[in-house]
């Protein structure tokens, strides 16, 4: 995709409270370098990070974040931030 293709791409926000399947988690961007992305989630007392290759959505204009069934192929949970961390690298 060109530069200017992807100024035009609406961002990921950096915050925001999930609906649908994971209605009243709480996610917080914590790296998000050229390849993906790294999210801290919430619900409740518990937390988790997902790690994700990131993927723009053309016909929406958009980057996407996983669906439930994303995980195992291009997104990927852990409790561990190192583990996390780690996951991203190898994605770049």
């Amino acid at each position: 995709m060109s530069a200017t293709i992807m100024t035009l791409i609406k961002p990921l926000p950096k915050q925001f409270v999930g609906r649908g399947e994971v209605k009243g988690y709480e996610f917080r961007q914590i790296s998000a370098p050229n390849w993906g992305f790294i999210y801290e989630v919430r619900y409740g007392k518990r937390k988790h990070y997902e790690v994700f290759q990131k993927r723009i959505n053309a016909r929406f204009g958009n980057v996407s974040y996983p669906t439930s069934k994303a995980f195992g192929k291009w997104a990927w949970s852990t409790p561990v931030l190192a583990r996390a961390e780690e996951i991203l690298r190898s994605l770049g």
